[in-house]
């Protein structure tokens, strides 16, 4: 069916005449019309009855056109209104166009003129209902994940007191009796009381990282200027320390400052540069490269090891939560922190990507608007 067949106006003017010669040429045009030759009538009509364009007269003797309009589209917020007048000057028409009219159009008409007119109004109309529904379902959008965000947080509080309770007690007691009953128990015994602990303790980390992401997913970000040269070499610093003894050659490059959230920049930091240092724990000597660049508008970091690598054929899976490329035997972890940089660099409105290959390293990019 098309936009004519449906389209409803509603005509108003004074001159009774005209306006029932209106309605009869736009209904052979396939429009179904209403007229009113009293504006207050018209108004009245209107309360309980829909419309999608509107046709007054301006000049009318109990409500001009302009007043009209205005009681009009606060009845119907998406009416479309074409001001109708045998006066027309341009501050008839700029007056008619401020005071939220789509068009006005010339007495007497010309049909041809008189039916564009209407094709723009109709087309505006349904713009304005689409664009008003899709806010609707914006608003609709955002009080639900209002809501998911306080599950999220009722959930996290869950996590963090009802579960850590039962872990820290299954470590307390299988650490009590492999100290006071050890010397009694068979080595078989005790290798198995050791994976229980050893699990406690996974478990632990694997909830300090869920917790870690729930925060950064929601946390508000507290946007400065930050020195990623300082940053980069405080996080360096400190894994450094966590991993002595190695031999490591480490190239830092020029590294511009960027507007972010330095606290969850850091936590970026941390989890790539963490990476780099486990995966190329095998290497001698370790190589990692860390530098920038700036593309469109965009700030690009990256950070570029030796490491084991990986197939590229598996790169959708690095950045899901739990989602792991190697053995935990080989390479300990939770499978979270890829996870955790993705979820802040989306929130910073930049991008995560990655390269590599099996045996020959990986580079891992991050950016930040300019």
């Amino acid at each position: 069916m098309s936009t004519a067949t449906i389209a409803r106006l509603l005509i108003v003017d004074d001159e009774a005449a005209l306006m029932t010669a209106l309605c009869k040429t736009l209904e052979l045009e396939q429009y179904a019309t209403t007229g009113f030759t009293s504006a207050r009538e018209a108004l009245e009509h209107l309360r309980h009855h829909r419309y999608d364009v509107l046709l007054t007269d301006l000049m009318m003797p109990e409500m001009d056109g302009i007043t009209f309009l205005r009681s009009a589209q606060a009845i119907d917020p998406n009416l479309s209104v074409i001001m109708m007048t045998g006066h027309g000057t341009i501050d008839t028409a700029v007056k008619s166009l401020q005071s939220g009219a789509l068009d006005y159009v010339l007495k007497p008409f010309r049909l041809d003129n008189l039916l564009s007119v209407m094709t723009r109004a109709l087309a505006m109309r349904r713009l304005q209902v689409e664009n008003r529904e899709l806010q609707q379902r914006i608003q609709e959008r955002s009080r639900e994940l209002e809501a998911s965000n306080a599950e999220l947080e009722s959930f996290s509080y869950s996590v963090s007191h009802d579960l850590r309770a039962p872990l820290r007690a299954i470590d307390g007691f299988a650490t009590l009796f492999m100290h006071e009953y050890g010397s009694q128990v068979p080595q078989d015994g005790l290798d198995l009381l050791a994976n229980v602990v050893a699990g406690t303790a996974r478990m632990q980390r694997l909830i300090d990282d869920l917790l870690h992401l729930a925060r950064f997913s929601r946390q508000p970000l507290d946007m400065h200027t930050v020195s990623m040269k300082d940053l980069v070499q405080r996080v360096m610093a400190t894994l450094q320390h966590q991993w002595p003894g190695r031999a490591r050659h480490v190239e830092i490059g020029e590294l511009p400052d960027c507007c972010g959230d330095q606290s969850l920049l850091e936590h970026v930091l941390t989890n790539v540069l963490s990476n780099a240092f486990k995966f190329t724990a095998t290497r001698d000597p370790a190589r990692i490269e860390i530098g920038a660049y700036a593309e469109g508008a965009e700030q690009v970091y990256f950070v570029r090891d030796n490491g084991v690598g990986f197939d590229m054929k598996y790169a959708d899976k690095l950045f899901g939560a739990f989602q792991r490329l190697h053995a935990e035997s080989d390479f300990p972890g939770t499978g979270i922190g890829l996870s955790i940089v993705r979820r802040i660099i989306l929130r910073h409105g930049g991008r995560v990507s990655v390269e590599s290959r099996l045996q020959e390293g990986t580079t891992l990019y991050f950016s930040l608007p300019r």
